[in-house]
């Protein structure tokens, strides 16, 4: 099977989605003038060791937020946020934090989410993340289409579960393995690990 994109594909749902996968979730934490916000995005990853820096894009945008969504709209008045990694023992809290609640309400307490004070930034981050990393905003990319944003941050603080360090390295697997979205409404957790060594 072929397709071009702006052509169509002809099946129930959206091919493209499911492609890429797994995806980590990113479960960005911010805080603005209407209050703390929580939410997931999946578009989420890593780009730099050194300094650390991660991206997550943002699609769509609410009626209440013109051209974006909370997350963005709060980076862009405060200049950080908190990206939490999301692990299998929070998953329904992170389902719950995706609802298209109105800005300003407070995600935390609406998926039952405990938070606490950021170290370096200020932004809240979630206690039960397996990690959390303390970012510091670089530049908001525009992308192609209608309120595609992608966000870049460096990385001025990190936090890791103490059960989740095992054997001297980082390991989510007591808390469920990291979850991570798949396409569609399928998610995976990420248990099975093994090792490969780059050539010589």
């Amino acid at each position: 099977m072929f397709y071009r994109p702006e052509a169509g594909h002809g099946l129930p749902h959206n091919p493209f989605n499911a492609i890429v996968a797994p995806r980590p979730i990113g479960w960005i934490s911010t805080r603005g003038k209407l209050g703390d916000n929580l939410a997931p995005y999946s578009f989420f990853n890593a780009v730099a060791y050194v300094p650390p820096q991660v991206m997550f894009a943002s699609t769509g945008a609410k009626p209440d937020r013109p051209g974006t969504k909370d997350s963005v709209a709060q980076i862009i008045e405060s200049g950080v946020f908190c990206i939490n990694i999301a692990s299998r023992d929070t998953e329904a809290a992170m389902n719950a934090s995706s609802a298209p609640l109105p800005a300003g309400m407070n995600e935390f307490e609406v998926a039952g989410v405990e938070s606490l004070p950021c170290e370096t930034i200020d932004c809240p981050r979630i206690a039960q993340a397996v990690a959390a990393l303390e970012c510091r905003l670089t530049q908001i990319l525009p992308l192609a289409g209608e309120s595609n944003l992608a966000v870049f941050g460096v990385v001025t603080g990190i936090h890791l579960r103490e059960d989740c360090i095992v054997d001297g390295r980082f390991d989510p697997r007591p808390a469920g393995g990291w979850l991570a979205r798949l396409g569609y409404k399928d998610y995976t957790a990420v248990t099975e690990i093994y090792e490969m060594e780059r050539p010589a």
